[in-house]
């Protein structure tokens, strides 16, 4: 039995399933840059969580035979963090910056004349004795990923010369996903267990892998010779997640604004205190999902749950 739940991901274009625009398109690229023996031009990927951008930058430094640096946003406060990072590059090299709308302002600002020009300014010295000095640096890559694109500014954006924008997966992608993952694990997964666990997977890759790993720890437990849809449907309920994907917190936040507060309009930070999470993790993971499958409206006044979103909670009373 393959006990090994790390290795999910894929490795080359291949592999690679749904996002098929995308795909096309950065093969593409990649076959244009080799042939005129360049470095892949910059790359902007967008789209909301767990849809496989990461994943694809990896695929990108496996299929030109590069290294890739990871690195985020968040952690690169200072001008030395990032000069650090472009000097270590090689010719051909990938940087990777998850997040990257997250980047500190003068950061950014170096990063402007490494993607243009590859070269960096940088001061050496104090006061009168102060003097710019500028570093050429290796031709290389830098592949940018961002959950929200309009915090990017127009100076850093317009340096991209590729930018790809990620959807949610559907149900027949993801079932792929699921099946040959579940293969990786050596689990007897149906087709309609696949499309069960898909279902309720938020039209979201990482969020199917979560799902897959949870009915596989429940199917070693329970030992069942196949697993198929009535056997997820019991796993994914032992974890609390419903037939919508719903998990907990998704419905602790419905019930919050229907019953809680009389369905009238609530605002962020006062949902926030009642729920005990995070404002961000509300807008970028919890509403997001509830808005696209029309449980939740967001009104001027704050937030309502609309009236499919009543029908759901009220099917439980």
């Amino acid at each position: 039995m393959n006990n090994s739940l790390n290795n999910l991901r894929p490795l080359n274009l291949k592999d690679y399933i749904g996002q098929d625009n995308i795909k096309k398109q950065i093969e593409l690229f990649i076959k244009a840059a080799v042939e005129r023996g360049d470095v892949l031009d910059h790359c902007l990927l967008t789209g909301p969580p767990g849809l496989g951008k990461t994943t694809l930058a990896n695929i990108i430094a496996n299929e030109l035979n590069t290294d890739i640096t990871i690195t985020t946003g968040a952690v690169l406060n200072k001008k030395g963090d990032i000069a650090g990072i472009l000097t270590s590059l090689r010719e051909g090299d990938i940087l990777f910056i998850d997040e990257i709308h997250r980047i500190n302002k003068a950061v950014e600002e170096i990063l402007y004349s490494a993607m243009e020009d590859f070269a960096i300014d940088i001061v050496v010295g104090k006061n009168r004795s102060a003097k710019s000095i500028r570093l050429s640096l290796p031709k290389f890559t830098i592949i940018g990923a961002t959950t929200r694109s309009g915090l990017l500014s127009s100076p850093l954006m317009s340096r991209f010369g590729i930018i790809l924008n990620f959807d949610f997966y559907d149900i027949n992608s993801l079932s792929k996903i699921i099946l040959k993952n579940a293969s990786k694990l050596e689990m007897n997964l149906t087709e309609n267990g696949a499309v069960e666990i898909a279902k309720r997977s938020r039209g979201t890759p990482r969020i199917a892998n979560r799902l897959l790993k949870r009915v596989y720890d429940y199917w070693i437990v329970h030992g069942e010779a196949k697993v198929n849809k009535d056997f997820v449907k019991k796993a994914l309920e032992f974890i609390g997640v419903d037939e919508y994907g719903l998990n907990l917190k998704d419905r602790q936040y419905l019930e919050t604004i229907f019953y809680k507060f009389g369905n009238k309009p609530v605002g962020l930070k006062t949902l926030s205190s009642a729920i005990h999470e995070e404002p961000d993790v509300i807008e970028s993971i919890i509403e997001p999902y509830l808005i696209r499958i029309g449980f939740l409206n967001k009104t001027p006044k704050g937030r309502v749950v609309t009236e499919r979103g009543i029908r759901y909670l009220e099917k439980d009373l």
